[in-house]
């Protein structure tokens, strides 16, 4: 059976380290050392929820805020990569 959980995040790209603070279940504030061009600092950020569900980068799915600082992602824990919304 697959679950999904959706995940809020507060993006810091083009920081000084990469860090990953859990505010609650579902609320973390991410810095990451890419920049936000290209995608790079996106990418990082699934790198760094991949790791830290312990599940693979597939079963991370941005669902919005692409170009914001305010992010919304979605995980699997199947690894299945999720559907679209709705």
């Amino acid at each position: 059976m697959m679950h999904i959980m959706k995940i809020f995040i507060t993006a810091h790209p083009h920081a000084k380290k990469s860090s990953l603070e859990q505010l609650d279940k579902t609320h973390f504030i991410i810095a990451v050392k890419e920049p936000p061009s290209d995608n790079k600092a996106n990418i990082a950020i699934a790198k760094a929820l991949a790791m830290h569900f312990h599940i693979p980068l597939s079963g991370i799915r941005l669902l919005s805020g692409q170009t914001s600082r305010k992010k919304i992602f979605t995980i699997s824990s199947t690894g299945e990569r999720p559907g679209p919304p709705g």
